[in-house]
């Protein structure tokens, strides 16, 4: 079969979480079994978003979900696109027929149980297995994923990442809570307690961790990748500004990364943020977290 044929995968995938997990998988099988392109149909921004006009955060800017499905499932071509008016008041059937086997050539779809589309979201998982039959393709609809009871949801785990609850977070995901990010420069004030940081900002609309110190990995462009302390938050201590910032201490690292994109993966809150009397009690902390963060990552290996 010709590779320009695609299995597709569809949805929004904020989170790449367990649910969609199981959606991926069945479309790189399908994929491999038929030789053809295992892909996903996904949007720019939230439809939810551009339909009602209020921002709806995110858990990965579309950076990271196209990453993630990629690394973690083996998709290999994301069709991202944007939501905008023609998209919103297409057809569900025109839809089908015109965008997902007309222009990108599916030759099979896959989508969750409670996967809705075209204009008003009137397409439902049961018009599509009728529609691909009708037009003689493969359809799978994947049932709801459950962990401890719990449905896998994306706005579940936007709650846990909200509420800084990570390792819960990681649970309901299957990986890492990340952020992709350019390092930008900060106020320097790292090496001057000989504490040297990267400091990044979430994109807009994206969802960081409530404010707190966290165990973290951070990813060079490389490849190479380092153990650090992490803070999100304003920095009370050395900032009496309101400006929310990721600011990440690598460990056993040393260079300059400013203008640089990292990555990086949060694993477990260490405590809250708070504000220190001195620059020597903050320094202090900073490396009872280290040594915190050491033994989570010796731990996990063991």
């Amino acid at each position: 079969m010709s590779m320009k044929e695609k299995v597709i995968a569809l949805g929004f995938f904020d989170g790449v979480h367990l649910g969609h997990a199981a959606l991926l998988r069945r479309t790189a099988e399908e994929a491999a079994a038929r030789g053809v392109t295992p892909a996903v149909f996904t949007f720019d921004r939230p439809p939810k978003e551009v339909v009602t006009g209020i921002p709806c955060p995110l858990i990965n800017s579309p950076e990271d979900r196209r990453a993630l499905v990629s690394r973690l499932y083996g998709i290999r071509d994301v069709i991202m696109v944007p939501f905008d008016q023609e998209m919103m008041t297409t057809p569900w059937q025109a839809f089908v027929t015109e965008i997902l086997v007309g222009r990108y050539h599916a030759v099979h779809l896959v989508a969750g149980h409670d996967h809705h589309f075209g204009h008003k979201n009137q397409g439902s998982p049961e018009l599509l297995v009728e529609k691909c039959r009708e037009l003689g393709l493969g359809c799978d609809i994947i049932p709801q994923v459950e962990v401890g009871g719990i449905v896998v949801s994306s706005t579940y785990i936007r709650r846990l990442v909200e509420l800084g609850q990570i390792e819960r977070a990681n649970r309901f995901l299957g990986h890492p809570h990340v952020l992709t990010q350019t390092v930008r420069h900060g106020r320097r004030l790292g090496h001057t307690i000989g504490i040297p940081t990267v400091n990044l900002t979430a994109p807009p609309h994206v969802l960081i961790p409530s404010h707190g110190v966290y165990a973290t990995r951070v990813t060079l462009p490389g490849g190479d990748s380092y153990a650090a302390v992490t803070n999100v938050g304003t920095r009370p201590t050395v900032n009496n500004g309101t400006d929310i910032t990721v600011e990440a201490w690598l460990l056993d690292f040393e260079g300059d990364l400013y203008g640089q994109t990292v990555q990086v993966e949060f694993y477990r809150r260490l405590r809250d943020e708070v504000r220190f009397d001195s620059l020597d009690a903050l320094k202090g902390q900073i490396h009872a977290d280290a040594e915190a963060t050491r033994r989570f990552f010796a731990d996990s290996a063991t």
